[in-house]
């Protein structure tokens, strides 16, 4: 094309070609006498009988291409305009129903109506998303989080029935508690899905596709993180297990536990590892509740810091949760004398610094606490009232026992 402003070609030319037979000037022009050295012997203005016009059937020719031009273009666009009225008036496209192959279709926290119709279209549920919130829009539509059991290529309305209906939730709910143990999680998801306990051992072992991370060191003590759930029905234990550390990976991230770790030490004046925190989380979630969190797991830290213990401990946590996990005891009832006799992995009786692994799965609460544990120096603490959970805190053993007394005076008038 030329460029902006430049005049099309040959529009410069002084000359016409000359058409055979033909007029040899544009409809438009005047007779070169009139400009060229004044009238003619020939003026048309004075003779007594003007010469006749010649007919010009080129302008006319110009005239009807024109208009055919025109009324052409009305056509066209006229056509289109009636097209896009047309487009504009008719129903969304939308499936006859009802339905073909069964799919298992999931609303999500926070779906919207336009985002779960566009969810429908992808899967190939409805055939447009208009079609959805024309129909949703006609319901009212509320979707509650969960499953539905639809088909594929149904009608917009009919999915929107099914939808509408909480009846229609096609979910197994499980709810995991905090502190719970691998072994205990595994028997709560079999009793809620029909399957065997030995099933979802079996899945915790393929720790990479459940997402374990590497310095769990294929234990997945601690990583099944603490919630309700909501599976699909036809999840397979893998499938859970991985929604379960999936959970446990944004508890991660929404604690930033990797960097804050290494502003702890967990002995030997190292900084922690995340697997540490994670097993001072499981002592803490076994130990304390509320606000007494981050004092329990302050106590943690100070036995494990020389500088601070002074000898006190020597770095033995001393407590009875992890030795009740090595001997695979549960429950928070005492230890007898020949089960504090056994010698375990996880006997803080005997073996300084923290057990192996956690002892079972930390909630929020419990991880927040020990990434951010209180700022004091007591080593010892006793729950003195388990009614209320009153706990109290000592610096030397002399203290710790008086604290002792009191909890076993509480026992003999209330019992434990």
């Amino acid at each position: 094309m030329p460029g902006a402003g430049a005049p099309p070609p040959g529009y410069g030319r002084q000359e016409p070609p000359q058409r055979p037979g033909g007029y040899d000037r544009p409809t438009y022009q005047q007779q070169p006498a009139f400009f060229e050295g004044g009238p003619s012997d020939h003026d048309p203005y004075f003779d007594e009988k003007p010469p006749k016009r010649k007919r010009r059937f080129g302008g006319c020719l110009a005239v009807l291409v024109a208009m055919a031009v025109v009324l052409g273009g009305f056509y066209f666009v006229g056509d289109r305009a009636i097209d896009y009225v047309k487009d504009m008036v008719a129903p969304p496209a939308d499936y006859p129903g009802p339905g073909t192959d069964p799919v298992s279709f999931e609303v999500h926290e926070g779906d919207s109506v336009s985002a779960v119709g566009r969810n429908l279209k992808e899967i190939g549920v409805v055939e447009s998303v208009d079609a959805f919130i024309e129909a949703a829009n006609a319901e009212g539509l509320t979707v509650q989080v969960g499953f539905y059991p639809l088909k594929k290529q149904m009608k917009a309305a009919d999915a929107v029935e099914v939808l509408a209906n909480p009846e229609n939730i096609d979910t197994v709910n499980v709810t995991i508690t905090e502190g719970s143990r691998a072994k205990a999680i595994y028997k709560v998801l079999a009793e809620k899905t029909g399957k065997k306990p030995a099933e979802f051992k079996k899945a915790a072992q393929d720790t990479e596709a459940i997402g374990l991370p590497d310095y769990a060191e294929g234990n997945v003590e601690g990583y099944l993180f603490p919630a309700t759930y909501a599976f699909p029905p036809d999840a397979t234990p893998t499938e859970m297990l991985a929604m379960m550390v999936d959970r446990w990976e944004q508890a991660l991230g929404d604690n930033d536990i990797e960097a804050q770790a290494k502003k702890l030490k967990c002995g030997d004046d190292k900084m922690c590892t995340p697997e540490q925190i994670m097993t001072v989380a499981s002592l803490v979630e076994a130990e304390a509740r509320g606000d007494d969190m981050p004092k329990v797991a302050r106590v943690i830290y100070n036995r494990l810091d020389p500088k601070v213990d002074g000898g006190e401990t020597n770095g033995l946590l001393g407590i009875d949760a992890s030795n009740a996990y090595g001997i695979g005891k549960s429950g928070t009832t005492e230890l007898t004398a020949a089960e504090l006799a056994k010698d375990t992995p996880y006997d803080t009786r005997r073996r300084k610094g923290l057990p192996p692994t956690p002892i079972g799965s930390p909630g929020d609460a419990a991880i927040q606490a020990a990434l951010n544990p209180a700022a004091h120096k007591f080593l010892y603490y006793v729950t003195v009232n388990l009614k209320t959970g009153e706990t109290k805190y000592a610096k030397n053993l002399a203290d710790h026992n008086r604290l002792v007394d009191e909890y076993q005076a509480y026992c003999r008038k209330h019992g434990c």
